[in-house]
């Protein structure tokens, strides 16, 4: 299972989800759909507290990912297949154009974790 942490501007919208059976799960953050409920990452999505569901990277989120030669560098930097959606998302589009971002969870929380440490020593 791989998943991000989906921001809107600077505020968590929610979780995107690769199940390990390659499903795409989204659900927005219950604090984003108390203080934004009219402003959805997308017209597709509104926010509401159903977990979205998909067999394919939903099509909002593949539009972040890089296209043409940009698609090739990513793809050539991180050694990630031009088919890994996901892999391609995570590793893409912490800083893509747009006011949405997604952040690798798996590397949140090692940064998370070292910012603590650090803190602690």
């Amino acid at each position: 299972m791989r998943q991000g942490k989906v921001f809107y501007k600077d505020d968590f919208a929610g979780i995107i989800t690769e199940t390990n059976d390659g499903e795409f799960l989204f659900e927005y953050d219950k604090d984003y759909i108390n203080q934004y409920s009219n402003q959805p990452l997308t017209f597709s999505m509104p926010v509401s507290d159903k977990i979205y569901r998909d067999k394919r990277l939903f099509p909002f989120f593949e539009g972040l990912i890089p296209e043409g030669w940009l698609l090739d560098i990513a793809s050539e930097s991180w050694k990630l297949n031009r088919n890994d959606r996901m892999g391609l998302l995570l590793a893409c589009c912490k800083n893509c154009i747009g006011a949405v971002s997604v952040i690798n969870q798996e590397l949140a929380s090692s940064q998370l974790l070292d910012g603590l440490n650090e803190d602690h020593e």
